[in-house]
């Protein structure tokens, strides 16, 4: 998938305007009544982008912010075709950082949060449908760890699922 392809599928999961009070990400503290609750829009959340004006976002802005903020640091585009989409998805739900460590851990190297040329070499070397898998676990394994879980588990669940789904 290229960054256009994967972005159109990315907004499919993301959707519109939430404000929903009880989400940490959409308060600029990250948590639950800590700063001020602007909301979350085409999955640009307060907390990360607490300058930005979610509310009256725009589909080009939220594009430009994922291809530099997130696509553009994953290194998506050396990325194996099976794997792209769910680290560029993973890294939009959890964040780039969490997103590389998963894809450290399915190949088995230093989960330092930022890849490299250590890492890239790790992911060609693997069998790529393995590595997707692998992936998939990770982040699962992750998220239902969170304390949010019960809350927001079942949407985190069915988009990993759903990557899965459409795996190719």
């Amino acid at each position: 998938m290229t960054f256009e392809e994967s972005f159109k599928v990315l907004i499919g999961h993301e959707g519109g305007y939430s404000d929903d009070r009880n989400d940490p990400g959409n308060w600029t503290g990250g948590k639950v009544g800590v700063g001020e609750m602007l909301g979350t829009k085409y999955g640009v959340a307060a907390n990360s982008y607490p300058m930005e004006d979610i509310k009256n976002l725009t589909l080009e802005r939220a594009q430009q912010i994922y291809r530099r903020d997130y696509w553009d640091k994953l290194h998506a585009d050396d990325l194996p075709k099976q794997v792209r989409f769910a680290v560029f998805d993973g890294a939009v739900n959890s964040g780039v950082g969490q997103a590389a460590k998963w894809l450290q851990r399915a190949v088995g190297v230093k989960d330092d949060g930022i890849i490299g040329q250590g890492t890239l070499a790790a992911v060609r070397a693997m069998d790529q449908y393995k590595l997707a898998a692998r992936f998939n676990g990770v982040r699962l394994k992750f998220l239902t760890e969170l304390q949010t879980f019960n809350t927001f588990g079942r949407g985190w669940a069915r988009r990993v699922a759903e990557n899965l789904i459409n795996l190719t």
